[in-house]
């Protein structure tokens, strides 16, 4: 195999397959992309609805547990990460959430110059091609499919949203448009009925460029360096190490729990942590694997009166049925991840844009495919979605096959508990609405019985799991635990770039995979040097009276 090239790029995920399509787009370029896992063509991740099996699959994710989480009972939580082609987006729920406008500003206000929302939209719109055509916020040529699944056909989508608008909440047609807040159609990353990963929509049409060599079951040992410059990576594949130079740029795209524990393995990092795992210390760079974030997330479930969720489709038969149906013409439940509308509110008032996320879902079940109990139900997934708490990733060994330690600090802080509190009595008082009069049937989760502070907060401890929205480990910045300055260069090591959602300075309200294929994009116009896309001064809304009210059906 070739051994030299201009780029390498670490991780065939989100990020990594958007560097790997826009930086080989020049047949010039010899780009070397390295992924640890192997082949995305598996009917469980091309199949929309089957999206907890790759998730829990040890073929397909890396299935990290953080240390025992001090402020949730000292819960062990699972995080588990994508080790396929496509990464992250071939296990993720496909949700595709772009977050607030406000959300980018504040990476700018943080420090990541040029990140700002208008500065992003351009990339964003390049990005997708969504259903409904093009408009000011959304695009229709990328390579990303987007659209509402089977357009909310079982009435306990539109019940929701309705619900939602008798509580006082206003209606948005597009959350990723110019209104974010209010309750309305989810969109997903599915295309012609199939999961469209990273994978799927960058790489795969581009497999056959001479100039771009993928090589799979290869597990990054460490960047190699020369004094202060990157020039290139030591990896294994099929039980042998291999050295390949890279002339240009090395590029970890490992994610916000490979990328950090790969600066340090190579021995950037905090130079205590380092030595204290037996590795030599190159460069001291405090902030590598610190401002951990996440979203955490819990089931607001009840039962229906109405034999028309999908706890009816659970038995194997009807699950044969959907199995064929999608394998014959790509349509049917097995087309949707279920997630077919939703809602972004503020938690209260003095809150300027949303914290609050629901997913909302026709089934009271769990992300591992097995319901909570016998009969019908509906559950909403809610989370408090701009956090104060940090965590950390931190190195453990030298030996790169050793997990680092994951520490999140979960509802570390205040703020994080009263946003908690806020879901429960917020969403009870959302499903109580007359539009679920003809489906509600009792609450299983939490229970009439949990009102007060304290047994919300201990609910909460005990029921809360993870979102799945790590990030934010190698933070982009200027200041001094930032690891990436605004063009995504290691501070202080040449020819080395990050690039995945480990950078984002902090986590925007929503999921994480259309914001970090969007970094990606972006980031490619950077490495290239090429001009940026014109800024795209579309307006978005805020609530006018945000200081003062907690919800408005007029925004």
């Amino acid at each position: 195999m070739k051994k030299v090239f201009d780029y390498i790029i670490v991780g065939a995920g989100s990020a990594g397959c958007v560097l790997a399509n826009r930086l080989s787009a020049n047949p010039q370029h010899r780009v070397l992309l390295l992924e640890t896992g192997g082949s995305d063509k598996s009917i469980f991740i091309q199949m929309p609805t089957a999206l907890s099996i790759p998730m829990n699959t040890d073929k397909y994710a890396w299935q990290f547990h953080t240390e025992p989480e001090p402020y949730l009972d000292n819960r062990v939580m699972h995080c588990p990460r994508g080790k396929v082609l496509g990464g992250s987006s071939s296990i993720n729920g496909m949700v595709y959430v772009r977050g607030h406008a406000k959300d980018f500003d504040e990476w700018q206000q943080h420090g990541a110059q040029g990140w700002d929302y208008q500065a992003c939209l351009p990339y964003f719109k390049r990005a997708e091609s969504w259903y409904l055509g093009e408009d000011s916020y959304r695009g229709s040529e990328g390579p990303l499919g987007t659209n509402n699944g089977n357009e909310m056909a079982n009435p306990l989508y539109r019940a929701f949203i309705e619900a939602g608008v008798q509580a006082g909440y206003a209606r948005t047609d597009d959350y990723n448009g110019e209104q974010q807040e209010g309750f309305g159609p989810m969109h997903m990353t599915v295309k012609d009925g199939r999961r469209c990963s990273a994978s799927r929509a960058y790489l795969d049409p581009v497999k056959g460029r001479d100039n771009l060599t993928i090589v799979t079951g290869a597990l990054a040992h460490k960047v190699l360096l020369d004094g202060k410059r990157a020039v290139g990576v030591e990896y294994q594949c099929k039980g042998k190490t291999h050295r390949a130079t890279a002339e240009r740029r090395v590029i970890l795209s490992a994610g916000p729990i490979g990328s950090p524990h790969l600066l340090q393995l190579s021995g950037i990092g905090d130079q205590d942590a380092l030595k204290a795992a037996g590795v030599e210390v190159q460069h001291h760079l405090p902030g590598v694997g610190k401002n951990l974030q996440d979203h955490l997330e819990f089931y607001f479930q009840y039962r229906c009166k109405q034999p028309i969720t999908l706890n009816g489709k659970l038995d194997w038969f009807s699950k044969g049925l959907i199995g064929a149906r999608w394998i014959l013409n790509k349509t049917g439940l097995g087309a949707t991840n279920h997630f077919e509308s939703c809602a972004f509110i503020r938690s209260k008032e003095g809150v300027e844009w949303p914290d609050l996320q629901y997913h909302f879902l026709p089934a009271a079940i769990r992300y591992d495919g097995k319901s909570a109990f016998d009969g019908h139900g509906f559950q909403v997934h809610i989370g408090h979605n701009k956090p104060k708490s940090r965590g950390e990733v931190t190195i453990k060994s030298a030996d790169p096959t050793q997990a680092p330690k994951i520490q999140f600090n979960y509802l570390a802080h205040q703020d994080d508990i009263e946003g908690f509190r806020a879901c429960v009595r917020l969403t009870r008082e959302i499903i109580e609405q007359p539009a679920f009069d003809a489906y509600r049937d009792g609450e299983i989760q939490p229970g009439k019985d949990v009102q007060s502070d304290e047994e919300i907060d201990a609910f909460v401890r005990q029921a809360v799991e993870s979102a799945y929205h790590p990030s934010c480990s190698c933070k982009m910045g200027e200041d001094d635990m930032a690891v990436v300055d605004s063009n995504t260069q290691v501070h202080g090591i040449d020819g080395l770039n990050v690039v995945d959602s480990s950078i984002f300075p902090t986590i925007p309200n929503g999921n994480l995979n259309a914001p970090t294929i969007m970094v990606a994009e972006k980031a490619a116009d950077i490495i290239l040097g090429q001009p940026a896309l014109k800024a795209n001064n579309a307006q978005v809304a805020i609530h006018s009276q945000w200081q003062a009210v907690q919800r408005s059906t007029e925004i």
